[in-house]
């Protein structure tokens, strides 16, 4: 993989896909902050993109400063996670830019212990940032927690998605820092991304599996899911 100074990835579902306005804003704006015009490149190959089957379609800006598009197949969608937490500090270079630190967050996720599907990232006083991959949110009680926007965290789609029907049913949201070890402790746990949605956390480390019965990530993901709109 070539060094990239942008990138952005969304599921592309028989030509629908979730958050695309989010998506573009945090693209062209990570574009213009770079000091590349990205708007026309963007709506051009939106266009472009099929109305059919299953797609991860990655907009790149790479250091060379040519604005590309790779048309990827969508991989498996999976559903709940076990996961690890990097030990050590956060060692992203631009955590709030998607692009830069991705070949790093693979490597990092590729030798996560106990066969984690995801890797939490922790901030200088020990809480969570998020994953690898993933933005993190929880539950205490009725109200649905992030961690702090104020904190080096990716700008999330799917956790605005989330603030969003958050909003629309009334449901109180909080942000809050949170260590590894107060959020085990929790009613549960998600990781959300553009491609996967919701995924629940079902095990931490070599810790046998949570069955989660009560868990809310079907319902949740049902609303995530019929936010999507027809590519334009």
């Amino acid at each position: 993989m070539g060094e990239l100074l942008v990138a952005d990835s969304f599921l592309v579902a028989n030509g629908k896909v979730r958050g695309l306005e989010l998506h573009r804003d945090r693209f062209v704006g990570s574009c213009a902050a770079a000091g590349v015009p990205a708007e026309r490149f963007w709506e051009e190959q939106i266009a472009r993109l099929p109305g059919f089957g299953r797609w991860f379609p990655r907009f790149e800006l790479p250091a060379s400063g040519e604005l590309a598009v790779q048309l990827r197949p969508a991989p498996p969608v999976g559903g709940r996670v076990r996961v690890a937490v990097h030990e050590g500090p956060d060692p992203r270079t631009a955590p709030r830019v998607k692009g830069p630190d991705l070949e790093l967050l693979g490597k990092l996720r590729e030798s996560a212990p106990d066969r984690a599907d995801e890797i939490l990232l922790l901030d200088t006083d020990g809480t969570v940032l998020e994953a690898a991959y993933s933005a993190l949110a929880w539950w205490e009680g009725d109200t649905l927690c992030f961690p702090p926007s104020d904190r080096p965290l990716l700008p999330s789609v799917t956790a605005a998605l989330l603030r969003r029907i958050a909003a629309a049913q009334g449901i109180e949201v909080s942000e809050h820092p949170v260590t590894p070890q107060a959020l085990q402790a929790t009613d549960e746990a998600w990781l959300v991304n553009a491609l996967h949605g919701i995924r629940p956390i079902h095990a931490w480390g070599p810790s046998a599996i949570d069955p989660l019965p009560n868990s809310h990530s079907t319902e949740w993901q049902s609303h995530l899911d019929s936010l999507a709109t027809r590519l334009p």
